[in-house]
């Protein structure tokens, strides 16, 4: 990469208190994605039931559309640093817990249900005040830069986390990642408590938890590009959780494979979705996102259709590679336009919106994905998953097109 490509692609960079969260972020999330492969197969080896895998999905992510507003009222309400230092906290007990249930040969399907939905009502509140933070981190003319760069540490741990936790658990066992991924979280603390920001004051209480909620909802109606990104984020959820859930299956039963199968699966998706974060990251500005949208939202649901038809890995592996790809333009290109466009006082309650239907929604598409691949199987799932992803993306592109041409 050119001196100036690699300057231009992380300049945020620059910023002392973003670095430290970069590189805390970055070790910590290839823990908690070493965790998801570790607990999905672990889950499929306990039960050998899709629909299992689809539940334990549905109860990690639930709270988050349940209690993601009430969250985004937190994230404006309390200072985001300290939200955060508590949320880490409790996932890394949560981690270590999970640890200690496995190495002593005590789990079961139902513990992991349970402490999934846990972990869930935590993910509730610390998501908003996760997205909202970055802007404290950079100056608003950073916000293009920073937000898919930091998509970009999310992609990199889903890239090597699975492809680690693959290896780890075909040789040591499940319970040897979770323990890998609790230590994890002493990164991303370490960084939290070393980052020196100008606070924001706590927002004063007056008005009602009703009212602020509505606040938040009736600016994201009243923002056309906010409200009609939502609705694509929220079919490309419904995408994501259909293939991720039902992954095991894929490469148990379409691959002939193992735990090493499955990393490579998930491997190749973040692949592609680091490098689409990192071709955002490379924009000098938010102009162009709407088109951006549209046409990734349109890729995704094609690849997803192809790789239902797919039954050799080496064709399904680049497939997924382009569908990572153009899932992660679609979350981030939305994320950066909903931050350009949301004022600070609301941002925790719009971007609580963003994590609702973007996480929220992913705990529905699991459980229907689960239920229907136990009838239909899971090719025929995904499929009918990339079908209407695509319909409804097309629907978007050719919305916006007709909304520049009128405004030319």
């Amino acid at each position: 990469m050119p001196a100036n490509t690699f300057r231009q692609t992380f300049r945020s960079l620059r910023h002392r208190n973003y670095r430290l969260y970069f590189f805390g972020q970055l070790v910590s999330l290839h823990g908690t994605w070493m965790q998801t492969v570790a607990q999905a197969w672990l889950v499929y080896r306990l039960t050998n039931s899709s629909f299992m895998l689809g539940l334990v999905a549905f109860c990690s992510l639930a709270p988050v559309l349940v209690l993601g507003l009430l969250g985004g009222v937190v994230a404006d309400r309390y200072r985001r640093r300290k939200l955060l230092i508590a949320g880490h906290t409790a996932a890394m007990v949560h981690a270590a817990v999970l640890a200690m249930l496995t190495f002593g040969g005590w789990i079961t399907a139902w513990q992991i249900v349970v402490l999934a939905l846990i972990l869930g009502v935590v993910l509730a509140f610390e998501m908003p005040a996760r997205h909202a933070f970055i802007t404290e981190l950079v100056p608003r003319e950073d916000l293009p830069n920073a937000i898919p760069l930091n998509s970009s540490v999310f992609n990199v741990a889903r890239f090597v986390g699975p492809s680690i936790a693959g290896w780890l658990v075909a040789f040591y066992g499940e319970g040897t990642v979770f323990l890998v991924n609790a230590a994890s979280f002493a990164a991303v603390l370490v960084a939290l408590l070393m980052i020196r920001v100008v606070e924001r004051p706590a927002a004063p209480a007056a008005g009602s938890v009703y009212g602020h909620l509505l606040q938040g909802l009736e600016f994201a109606w009243r923002q056309p590009q906010i409200r009609a990104g939502l609705l694509v984020v929220g079919m490309i959820s419904l995408v994501a959780a259909s293939v991720t859930v039902l992954m095991p299956v894929f490469a148990k039963e379409t691959f002939s494979g193992g735990p090493t199968t499955l990393g490579l699966l998930l491997a190749a998706i973040g692949m592609g979705a680091l490098a689409g974060a990192l071709r955002l990251a490379y924009r000098l500005s938010g102009d162009g996102l709407e088109r951006s949208i549209g046409v990734a939202t349109v890729g995704a649901g094609i690849c997803v259709l192809v790789f239902s038809f797919i039954d050799t890995l080496a064709l399904a592996l680049p497939i997924l590679v382009f569908a990572g790809f153009a899932h992660t333009t679609t979350a981030a290109s939305t994320n950066t336009l909903i931050q350009l466009t949301v004022d600070d006082r609301l941002r925790g309650r719009v971007m609580s919106l963003f994590s609702m239907i973007f996480i929220g929604l992913m705990p529905l598409g699991s459980l229907l994905a689960g239920a229907l691949a136990q009838r239909l199987g899971a090719p025929a799932t995904v499929g009918l998953f990339g079908l209407g992803c695509t319909v409804a993306a097309a629907g978007y592109l050719y919305s916006a097109r007709r909304k520049l041409s009128a405004s030319g």
